[in-house]
């Protein structure tokens, strides 16, 4: 089994913001995938697709980005989850709008859900790191992360997170370069490519 994570806060407040683009992109994957309506469990919003012939279970945690660990800490010692099989979708301020990397382990930059997350399960699990950029100022980044996207920011928003539920069977075989490549190309297709994006 794979657990796929969004991370982000619930509450149509903070639905919009940009610190909820892992809830986005999960919430992406479900809806091509036809997954079954999201149910409380594991203190998240829980839903399970197959993908690869593996079963995935996704989950967004209901305990507010900067507790986020303990929701996927329970659903990972229930069903006994490898690390290595957690993949986290979570926002980045050090990659470009719309860019995406995925790596294994490494820091935390500073994300309060991804401190969490290793808090509780460790530091080997899979990252999506989405990038949403930088304000520019270190004083403005708690309002830039909590502040919506931009109506000139919805397009490229969008297009990304069809584009990663397109390609979710690649993360779920584990090819987590060629995901990458295919958003890469997927953006420039869309003409949201080019040096403003990439």
């Amino acid at each position: 089994m794979l657990l796929f994570v969004g991370l982000g806060n619930l509450g149509k407040a903070y639905a919009g913001n940009r610190h909820n683009i892992g809830f986005m992109a999960v919430d992406a994957i479900a809806r091509a995938s036809d997954a079954p309506v999201f149910r409380s469990r594991f203190q998240s919003l829980v839903s399970e697709i197959a993908l690869a012939g593996e079963r995935v279970l996704l989950l967004k945690p209901e305990t507010y980005m900067n507790q986020s660990g303990r929701a996927v800490g329970d659903a990972v010692r229930y069903f006994k989850i490898d690390p290595g099989d957690v993949v986290v979708f979570h926002d980045d301020l050090d990659l470009a709008p719309g860019k995406v990397r995925v790596k294994k382990g490494g820091g935390n930059a500073g994300h309060n859900g991804l401190k969490s997350v290793t808090a509780h399960i460790g530091n080997e699990y899979r990252r999506v790191r989405i990038g949403i950029g930088h304000p520019g100022d270190k004083a403005l980044v708690h309002n830039y992360v909590l502040g919506d996207f931009a109506k000139s920011e919805e397009a490229w928003v969008e297009a990304l997170c069809i584009s990663i539920a397109a390609n979710a069977t690649l993360l779920a075989k584990g090819e987590d370069e060629n995901f990458q490549n295919r958003l890469h190309h997927a953006m420039e297709s869309a003409g949201l490519g080019g040096n403003r994006l990439f």
